[in-house]
């Protein structure tokens, strides 16, 4: 979520879940189903088996409009 800017309240919002439960599923304190993978995989533009093959993976493959500005990092301006 870091790399998109996103807070778990975002999250859950996106995904149509409440905020404690993404909270439990990112402490592993309770388990992702398969919807949620894919609902996931919606959210972020990732395939399933894209997410599932682990964070470097995930991060290859999101999309650059999901990606939130890096700090210190020019902003493009497209002049109209």
């Amino acid at each position: 979520m870091r790399l998109t800017g996103e807070r778990q309240a975002d999250l859950a919002a996106g995904l149509g879940i409440g905020q404690a439960q993404i909270s439990r599923r990112q402490a592993g304190a309770a388990p992702w189903s398969l919807a949620d993978l894919d609902r996931l995989s919606a959210h972020y533009g990732i395939p399933v088996p894209d997410l599932v093959a682990g964070v470097d993976r995930a991060v290859q493959c999101l999309p650059a409009r999901r990606r939130a500005p890096m700090p210190g990092a020019a902003q493009l301006t497209i002049a109209p």
